[in-house]
């Protein structure tokens, strides 16, 4: 025991040096906030180890968002980003308008029809849907493919994606130093001239996307459903991919509406981190992001989540590897207790010394993989502590549940040991130092610091209030979140030997994927 304190001491002195250089005064030299007269947020941050910069726009807006019987549009519209601009990824955009205007008038007559409860008319509504199609195929004359992304590699361009969430969605690529007015200019003018070009087309990827993450994945329908179960009221329930009813129905003139309404300068921060001096980039941040034409920040009120009073159950009888989840909501980012959570997760989940590993994979060798994560399934709105194990081949998902809850009675009725919460506490300064060790991680950490609080500084200040934890707070939250009442079981029972799990086999965190530009 001396000797593990005493390496858990040697580590903390040795965190203690390299935060020192990572600490808030020493960003503070080197990042600069401007906020643009339109409402943007702009942030640069100098670190001019390598000529390269890379940046992260992140936008204040995700599948919450999304309109009734339109799931799915702000990941569409994430898709739609990488389509060009009127500039760019057009012959000849003067005539490529009318034809996406023609587009959008054939395929709102032909879903008039198609969605008809009555009276429906099939020779009409086949005479309409080819109508739509002739449309597209005109209006398919004037794209240039993939214009937006080979300008991009062929500038140096490297990483280029982007990702949509329940909280948001953001967009990222690193480019050489030397191609910073480049990126600013193409950054802007896709917020500020997108156009819907190829939407049909990418709506079909999509449909594909949800059906090979979701309908066939046993995975990705229990992720589904749980979520859905949990979330009874809020739009957490609603999966990012969408409903397919609604993925066959929305349209390019509801991504234009969405793109209107949540896109705005207000509601966006753009990070860019790299070898620039930022009073140089500011001017040419500003002169290419302050065209974007302001608008107040839009109303993110939802319906909230009221208490759960019993516990929900979901069973899935798959021929595949049988899974177990639980989770338990806690209150959003902002909670006074949010640090407890975090501690929580990394006392529970964190490498091979944490409680479930040893517990359900090396001691009890009923699991080939078992974790506890806060954050689930986004963080911005209150959410849930959920828990996810995998059993071993000749074992149960009500094994795992049983050896969960065992570990949580341990949390409420005993204090962790001061070895554990040092080790909390050491390990939250090595994820920071960790998540700034490049450009695009610090790109990203600053962005969503500055949106979610307001203030980048919050990065550091996250691990000061882990720093605050104590072993009384792990019993008081584990008490107060982790009851029956409170909880969402989610199941999947192995129902023939036809896909009996290999032994190690976890399940496919593309089932979770929020979705990427491609």
């Amino acid at each position: 025991m001396k000797i593990r304190t005493l390496q858990i001491a040697c580590a903390v002195l040795l965190l203690s040096a390299l935060v020192a250089a990572q600490d808030v005064a020493s960003f503070e030299k080197r990042v600069t906030v401007k906020k643009l007269a339109n409402g943007l947020t702009l942030i640069v941050c100098e670190r001019p180890e390598a000529p390269v910069f890379s940046f992260y726009t992140m936008v204040d807006a995700g599948s919450v968002q999304d309109p009734m019987q339109q799931t799915g549009l702000a990941h569409m519209f994430e898709h739609m980003a990488f389509k060009g601009t009127d500039k760019i990824g057009t012959k000849n955009y003067a005539a490529e308008k009318p034809a996406l205007e023609k587009v959008e008038a054939a395929y709102s007559a032909y879903i008039r029809e198609r969605d008809k409860r009555v009276d429906q008319d099939q020779a009409k509504l086949k005479q309409l849907e080819k109508t739509w199609k002739d449309a597209i195929t005109e209006a398919d004359k004037y794209v240039v493919p993939n214009e937006f992304g080979k300008i991009i590699e062929q500038n140096g361009g490297e990483d280029m994606n982007a990702s949509t969430s329940l909280d948001m969605t953001e967009y990222h690529y690193s480019l050489p130093e030397n191609r910073l007015e480049l990126w600013a200019y193409l950054e802007s003018e896709r917020f500020l001239h997108p156009v819907m070009r190829e939407f049909y087309k990418e709506r079909n990827v999509v449909i594909e996307e949800r059906r090979m993450r979701t309908d066939s994945n046993p995975f990705g329908r229990l992720l589904e459903q749980f979520t859905a179960e949990a979330f009874s009221a809020h739009p957490y329930h609603r999966p990012t991919v969408g409903w397919i009813s609604d993925l066959n129905h929305f349209s390019a003139t509801d991504a234009q509406k969405f793109f209107d309404r949540y896109y705005v300068p207000s509601n966006m921060v753009v990070a860019v981190a790299g070898d620039m001096k930022p009073a140089q980039a500011i001017p040419i941040l500003e002169k290419y992001f302050g065209r974007l034409p302001a608008h107040p920040r839009p109303d993110e009120s939802t319906t909230q989540e009221p208490p759960q009073n019993s516990e929900r159950r979901v069973l899935l009888k798959e021929t595949s590897q049988p899974i177990y989840m639980e989770g338990y909501h806690r209150p959003d980012y902002r909670s006074k207790d949010d640090a407890v959570f975090d501690a929580l997760s990394d006392l529970l989940s964190e490498g091979r010394t944490s409680r479930l590993y040893r517990s359900l994979v090396r001691d009890k060798k009923i699991a080939s993989f078992c974790e506890g994560l806060t954050g689930y399934p986004g963080i911005k709105y209150p959410h849930l502590f959920a828990f996810i194990a995998v059993p071993l081949p000749g074992h149960k998902p009500d094994e795992m549940a049983e050896a969960i809850h065992a570990e949580i009675d341990k949390l409420k009725k005993e204090d962790i040991s001061d070895d554990e919460l040092k080790m909390i506490k050491t390990r939250s300064k090595a994820n920071l130092i960790r998540g700034l060790a490049d450009n695009e991680g610090l790109a990203t950490q600053l962005a969503i610091y500055q949106t979610r609080y307001g203030d980048w500084r919050e990065l550091f200040r996250s691990v000061d209030r882990i720093d605050q934890v104590t072993k009384a707070d792990i019993r008081r939250i584990a008490s107060q979140v982790f009851t029956d009442t409170n909880r969402t079981v989610g199941i999947i029972e192995n129902a023939g030997s036809g896909g009996a799990p290999q032994q190690g086999e976890q399940p496919s965190s593309g089932a979770a994927d929020q979705g990427g530009a491609q």
